[in-house]
């Protein structure tokens, strides 16, 4: 798709497709199940990461909002989008992170779910064992490549195609003044005793 394009207009284009890419691969690793917790008894708790990683669909959210910004945006505004975007990625890999980091912590409100037990100090001594699945470390390669491209548009941004100034309204100012400014020679011409028709 991108082969036949130049350079910068390539550059401009993978910027605003990536981190649409990197939101989805998110939000469907977000919505799989991440952890299944034995407790004593053999009762399996499920968790999903809607509740290991809450946090993962606002940054990904946020990072969908930011590709239509990324767009509009001037030099200046598309480094400071970029390092947003660096930022989002980090919140969605550390999302990830945390979940494998402590599945427990992470399941926790599963578990209390099904136990009626709160706490996470409490709970621990009820798990018997954790399979986690694939799906937290694709949260984590995801959010370090939001990273990466962050990092990527914030170094490209003065190399992108220079917008269309077409619909800009500064555009349109010098017109209008001058056929202002030709009214009120007439009026005061008119003014002057001056008929500006018979010229």
């Amino acid at each position: 798709m991108t082969e036949n394009l130049p350079g910068s207009r390539r550059v401009r284009v993978l910027a605003l497709l990536l981190p649409v890419l990197i939101a989805a691969v998110a939000f469907l690793a977000w919505s799989q199940v991440w952890m299944t917790v034995e407790l004593g008894g053999g009762l399996l708790v499920v968790a999903a990461g809607d509740a290991a990683a809450p946090a993962v669909p606002p940054f990904a959210l946020a990072a969908l909002a930011l590709v239509a910004a990324l767009a509009l945006a001037g030099p200046v505004f598309r480094v400071i989008l970029g390092l947003l975007q660096a930022l989002l990625g980090l919140g969605i890999a550390a999302s990830g992170l945390l979940a494998l980091g402590d599945p427990v912590a992470a399941a926790a409100t599963r578990i209390t779910e099904a136990t009626g037990i709160e706490g996470v100090a409490s709970l621990r001594p009820l798990v018997e064992q954790v399979v986690v699945s694939v799906w937290p470390a694709v949260a984590i390669v995801a959010g370090v490549a939001g990273v990466l491209i962050g990092v990527g548009i914030a170094l490209t941004a003065s190399r992108w195609p220079q917008r269309s100034r077409r619909y800009d309204a500064v555009r349109a100012a010098p017109a209008e003044t001058s056929v202002q400014t030709d009214r009120l020679d007439a009026w005061d011409a008119l003014s002057d005793g001056d008929d500006p028709t018979a010229r």
